[in-house]
Parts: C-alpha cells; structure tokens; sequence
C-alpha cells in the first residue's frame, strides 16, 4: 500500500513584525533535528518570512532535500463561517471580511487541499513531505482529514513548530498519526503560539 506521508509544522516563534525570533530559531532547529531520520522527499513553505526562515533553519538537517515555496500554504482564513454556525468568542474574529476576501481564502484552501492530500497511485513509491506553513492551514488539513464542517477548523491551534502527521493511502481514509506533538522541544520552548495559561 503506498503512503504519501505529510509533516505539517507551523513556523517558529515570531516577533510582531512576522519575523522569526531567536527562540523561533532554535524551534526550527530542534525539530529539523527530529525529521533528520526520515527520507523526507521535499520541504514545502509559506512565502511569509517566519515561514521561509524556519524552513531554512530545519533544512540545515535535511541536506539532500530539496526546499521551495508553496502559495498554498500562506497564512490566510480558510472559510469563513455562517454566524449562527460560528462560536460566540469567534464571532468578532470575522467582522469586516468582505465577500470577495472570504471566496479568496476558500479559493486558497481548496487549492491546499487539491496540491497536497492527493493519494499516490498504489505503483508509485511512499513519500515524505514537510509542510512549513501556519496554524489556520494545519486547522484546514486536519478538518479535511477528519471529513468535517468546513466551520470546524476553528478552535484547533497548533504550537510552534509542533509536528503533525496525516497520511494519505491509497484506498483508505487519510489517518492522522499525531497532531500538536512538542516532544522535541525542550519544556521552555513549548506552548509559544497560545494564549498563556497552566499547561500540562
């Protein structure tokens, strides 16, 4: 069975102005370091600058990878929900998004979905693709996964540079083998891309 296996990331901590800090650095090193044991095929990336500088940071581990740039994976909202299907505390979020705003985003989305969760022919070999990009895409791919409402993607977050893995086989509905998984950062460079709060 061929298995087209995605490591989803969200770029390393950065600071106001969308830059990569030193601490994002580091995130992207760490976890360039835990995916340096697999046969990763393509490193895919935002064209945003906190996206391209931790997909350089974590290639450093990948030599024989090849990089580039993906438009798919921009920061951008993925669909824009229905009031009555949107949660009370989201509701402002979406204020001021114009109808053309929201067809561009589900345009975007619609596009990540086609480019990266096409399941390989059963003759082609398994591949492995990282996907540098940010929190509202990981959301997207995980609710496509899961088959749910589009309105579902809201309310999952993801750390920085926290990994996730969905697989896509042939036949078969696409697996989610982990999502938000930390351990490869040390505890005081986890949980940076959430609100503070008491953490496990």
């Amino acid at each position: 069975m061929t298995t087209r296996h995605l490591y989803l990331a969200r770029h390393g901590a950065a600071d106001a102005f969308g830059e990569l800090t030193d601490l994002g650095h580091r995130q992207a090193s760490l976890l360039g370091e835990r995916l340096a044991a697999l046969p990763i095929d393509n490193v895919w990336h935002s064209p945003l600058p906190r996206a391209v500088a931790s997909a350089h940071e974590l290639a450093k581990h990948l030599p024989d990878a090849p990089m580039a740039e993906a438009a798919e994976l921009i920061d951008h909202v993925p669909f824009v929900p229905d009031p009555a299907d949107t949660p009370g505390p989201w509701a402002g979020f979406f204020d001021g998004y114009e109808a053309d705003e929201a067809a561009e985003g589900r345009r975007l989305a619609d596009a990540l979905v086609a480019r990266f969760t096409q399941v390989p022919d059963e003759a082609a070999p398994d591949t492995h693709e990282v996907l540098v990009t940010h929190a509202f895409q990981i959301a997207w791919l995980i609710r496509h996964a899961l088959d749910a409402p589009p309105s579902r993607w809201l309310g999952l977050n993801s750390g920085n540079t926290a990994l996730t893995v969905i697989h896509y086989r042939t036949g078969l509905p696409p697996a989610i083998v982990m999502f938000n998984d930390m351990s490869h950062l040390p505890p005081d460079l986890r949980w940076t891309g959430f609100p503070p709060g008491t953490r496990p």
